[in-house]
């Protein structure tokens, strides 16, 4: 049985969560395979609004088995405080949520060490989240991380202590004002790792495997976005992980020959956090109008988000790095109202017009080309089937599929799960 994914395809923050709560119905399991706790997947149905950040989106279906792969790093405090907040629902969590032992550990000191980091660049910062995951990667790449697995070895603090006092080290070598009260924080940590112990540690590319071999349907669930890939991305201003199709295979094990279908999400527009170029970015009334009826504010940060045009540019360039079979668009509710649409069909790059993604999309070498459409007025979140849709929002679905050459199958129109309409 064929491993699924589902992937973001532009900065992140497209509706990744919710598609997933959708579709888990189909699966009877929900693999997270990258990323930390810097991405937050927003869920909201029966009037309650859930946001997660480690925990797979499957976690409130009760037939469905959740588990954080090997290419994800864990913050044991922030793992610790989603699971007090799923307490009140019920959920059979211990036989729901399984936790790679491959898996690594976010550090008090991988926080600091991004707070010191980011503190020293001035004006040069990337924008991140400063929860730890730069840092954390590095050690894993560096080979000096811990993992979840450690946590089963009765030396595992003697190993923590030795990288905390590394990481004290270099913290004092990048020379900032950097304030922090370090037993107060491994107090909670201590605390937190307690807790994750009493949860069920696999060795997932086993478990994956076995899943596949007896016929189980899996999904695995991407966290941010294909331009905020580690290599495909607006390197520097990236995430630290392969958030990209090739992601789901390191970072659950699953073997490239094993992938099925390849779920696309993208919003009806293109938004960003953080610092990083953005040649669609929009500086006046209509990226507000878009930022304030989206309630774009990041759902880890709270940061707002940067909004401007859908960016078809870079929309194939992800389509094609990640091979996708089915695309969603997101919060195409949004754009009712406005008058026309804009949508990025090419650039002009250092005085020639290109249509690919090219290495450097910096403002003063990336001018975008727009096509314009007409806009709808109606009210799309009462809708609940493709026939209801106004003429222009479908002719600009019809654009974008013969652009994309990929079929858009799910068109959202607001945040809740019953505002889904399938195509």
């Amino acid at each position: 049985m064929a491993v699924d994914l589902l992937l973001g395809l532009q900065w992140g923050d497209e509706g990744k969560g919710k598609i997933v709560d959708v579709l888990t119905e189909n699966y009877d399991i929900i693999a997270r395979f990258q990323g930390g706790p810097n991405a937050g997947h927003t869920l909201e149905f029966d009037g309650i609004k859930h946001v997660l950040h480690t925990i797979p989106s499957g976690i409130f279906h009760k037939n469905a088995v959740n588990v954080v792969g090997n290419g994800v790093v864990i913050d044991p405090v922030i793992f610790k405080k989603e699971l007090d907040a799923l307490k009140k629902f019920n959920l059979d969590v211990n036989s729901k949520l399984f936790i790679s032992r491959k898996a690594h550990l976010i550090l008090p000191t991988h926080r600091l060490l991004d707070a010191a980091s980011e503190a020293s660049k001035g004006k040069a910062k990337i924008g991140s989240t400063l929860k730890g995951i730069g840092p954390t990667y590095m050690d894993k790449t560096g080979r000096n991380g811990m993992r979840i697995g450690d946590l089963e070895l009765n030396d595992w603090k003697d190993k923590y202590r030795s990288l905390a006092n590394k990481h004290e080290a270099m913290i004092s070598f990048y020379d900032v004002d950097i304030q922090y009260d370090l037993a107060e924080l491994e107090s909670d940590f201590f605390k937190a790792v307690e807790e994750l112990k009493k949860l069920t540690f696999i060795d997932s590319e086993e478990y994956i495997y076995q899943a596949q071999k007896a016929g189980k349907k899996i999904l695995a669930e991407g966290a941010q976005g294909s331009l905020l890939d580690i290599d495909f991305g607006t390197y520097p201003f990236v995430t630290s992980s392969n958030t990209t199709a090739a992601g789901a295979c390191t970072g659950l094990g699953v073997a490239p020959n094993q992938i099925g279908e390849v779920k696309g999400i993208f919003k009806a527009y293109t938004t960003r956090v953080g610092s990083g170029p953005f040649p669609t970015e929009l500086f006046d009334e209509d990226g507000e109008t878009m930022g304030r009826v989206g309630n774009e504010f990041g759902a880890t940060t709270g940061r707002p988000r940067r909004c401007g045009w859908l960016d078809l540019v870079a929309l194939k360039y992800a389509v094609r790095v990640n091979g996708v079979t089915e695309l969603m668009m997101m919060k195409g509710d949004v754009l009712s109202g406005f008058e026309k649409l804009k949508v990025c069909t090419a650039y002009n790059y250092k005085g020639e017009q290109i249509e690919h993604f090219p290495y450097n999309i910096e403002a003063e070498n990336v001018t975008p080309v727009y096509s314009e459409m007409d806009g709808w007025k109606e009210d799309l979140t009462k809708m609940t089937s493709a026939d209801q849709l106004p003429k222009a929002l479908n002719a600009y679905i019809d654009f974008l599929e013969k652009e994309l050459e990929v079929p858009i199958k799910i068109v959202s129109v607001g945040p809740d799960r019953t505002q889904t309409i399938l195509r």
